[in-house]
C-alpha cells in the first residue's frame, strides 16, 4: 500500500524533470477565395492516404536527393492524415458551396460525390523551397451518372529560404487549399 504513493510521487517527478517537449504545429486554415462551380450537390472527402512517413506527429523535411530528415522539436498538433482530410472537406464547401463532410457520411442523403486523396509526396521539400502535396485523386459519382474521374497532382506552396513551423504550417495550409480548388476544377465539374 505505501509502494503506491512513493510510486506516484516518483512518476511525477520524473516527469516535471522531462523538459517542455515537443512544440505542438497547428495548421491554420487557408482563406479560400472565389468560387468555383462543379457538378455535384454534395460531396464526400474520405480520409486522406498518406506515406508511411507522413502518417505519424512528427514533421520530416526532404532534402537533397529525396533524403528525409526528422524536423527536431516540433510535431504536428493533429493527426495529419485526420487533419488533412477535414482541411480538404471544409475548403472544398467553401470554394464550391456544395454540401461537403468527411468520411462517415453524417447527412441522411447520401453523397452525390465520393472525393478519395491518395498521397505519395507529403512534406516541405527544402531543394524546391516549397511544401509538396504530389499523389493521385479520384472522384467516384453516387448519382448514376458516371461522371468518375482520376488525376495525378504535383502542388506547391512555396517557404521561405529558412522556414520555420508557422512556416511550414502555413504553406501546407496553403497546398491543401490549391489542391481543393484543383479537384473542384477539374474533378467535380
Amino acid at each position: 500500500m505505501t509502494l503506491r504513493p512513493l510510486a506516484l510521487s516518483a512518476l511525477a517527478l520524473l516527469a516535471a524533470c522531462g523538459g517542455p517537449g515537443p512544440l505542438l504545429i497547428a495548421v491554420p486554415p487557408a482563406p479560400a477565395e472565389g468560387r468555383v462551380g462543379i457538378g455535384f450537390a454534395s460531396v464526400e472527402v474520405l480520409e486522406v492516404s498518406l506515406p508511411a512517413y507522413a502518417d505519424g506527429e512528427e514533421i520530416f523535411l526532404q532534402g537533397q536527393g529525396g533524403a528525409l530528415t526528422e524536423a527536431g522539436g516540433a510535431v504536428w498538433a493533429d493527426d495529419p492524415s485526420r487533419a488533412l482530410t477535414l482541411d480538404l472537406s471544409r475548403a472544398l464547401g467553401e470554394l464550391t458551396g456544395a454540401q461537403t463532410a468527411p468520411d462517415p457520411w453524417p447527412f441522411d442523403d447520401g453523397p452525390e460525390a465520393q472525393v478519395d486523396v491518395r498521397l505519395a509526396e507529403f512534406a516541405p521539400d527544402l531543394t524546391r523551397g516549397a511544401f509538396v502535396l504530389r499523389g493521385q485523386y479520384f472522384v467516384a459519382s453516387q448519382d448514376g451518372s458516371g461522371r468518375d474521374r482520376a488525376a495525378e497532382f504535383l502542388v506547391t506552396a512555396p517557404l521561405p529560404p529558412e522556414p520555420g513551423p508557422a512556416a511550414i504550417a502555413a504553406a501546407r495550409a496553403q497546398a491543401t487549399l490549391t489542391l481543393a480548388r484543383q479537384i473542384a476544377a477539374e474533378g467535380l465539374r
